[in-house]
C-alpha cells in the first residue's frame, strides 16, 4: 500500500516540477499569457511567504529557512500519520500522497529558489483569487479526499437488520 501512495506523491513532485520549469522559461515576473480572457491567465509570481502569501510581504532574518523548516515539519507529521493509517482508510491514503507530493514540490521550489512559483491566475470581475500551481491544486485534491473519507464516501454499508 505504501509503494502506491509513494508513486502518486513522486508523480505529483514530477509534475508539478516539469511545469514550473516551463513557466520560469517562458514567462517572466509578473509577465502573464492570457488563457480565458476574463477569467484565467497564466500570471507568474514568487511567493516568498506561506500558504494564499501569508508574510509574502513580511521580512526577517532566515526568513526562508524558517518556512522551509516548518515545511519539513508538516511533511514529517503527514509521513507519521499515514504511517498510523488503517488500511480500510483509502481515500485518505491516496488524498495524503497528494497532500505530501504537493508539499515536497512547493518545498523544493523554497529550498532551492527561495521562494514558490505560482501562476495559475483565476479571477471573475472583481474577484480575484490567489494564484497558486501544481502543488497547490494537488494538496487541495488531497485535503477533498480526506473529508470525503471521513464523511464516509466510498465505504460499503452493511445493513444491521434483525
Amino acid at each position: 500500500m505504501i509503494a502506491w501512495g509513494a508513486w502518486i506523491a513522486g508523480v505529483v513532485v514530477a509534475l508539478d516540477q516539469i511545469v514550473k520549469w516551463l513557466v520560469r522559461e517562458r514567462l517572466a515576473l509578473g509577465e502573464s499569457s492570457t488563457v480565458i480572457p476574463g477569467f484565467f491567465h497564466l500570471t507568474r509570481v514568487h511567493n516568498s511567504g506561506a500558504a494564499f502569501g501569508v508574510m509574502n510581504s513580511v521580512d526577517f532574518p532566515y526568513k526562508g529557512v524558517v518556512l522551509a523548516l516548518a515545511s519539513t515539519a508538516a511533511l514529517i507529521g503527514l509521513a507519521v500519520y499515514a504511517a498510523m493509517l488503517n488500511h480500510d482508510e483509502k481515500l485518505t491514503r491516496v488524498g495524503l500522497s497528494f497532500v505530501i507530493g504537493g508539499a515536497i514540490g512547493n518545498l523544493i521550489d523554497r529550498i532551492v529558489a527561495g521562494y514558490v512559483l505560482d501562476f495559475v491566475d483565476v479571477f471573475w470581475q472583481g474577484w480575484h483569487f490567489w494564484a497558486f500551481n501544481v502543488a497547490d491544486a494537488a494538496i487541495t485534491v488531497g485535503v477533498s479526499l480526506m473529508v470525503l473519507d471521513l464523511l464516509g464516501a466510498g465505504r460499503v454499508r452493511v445493513s444491521r437488520t434483525v
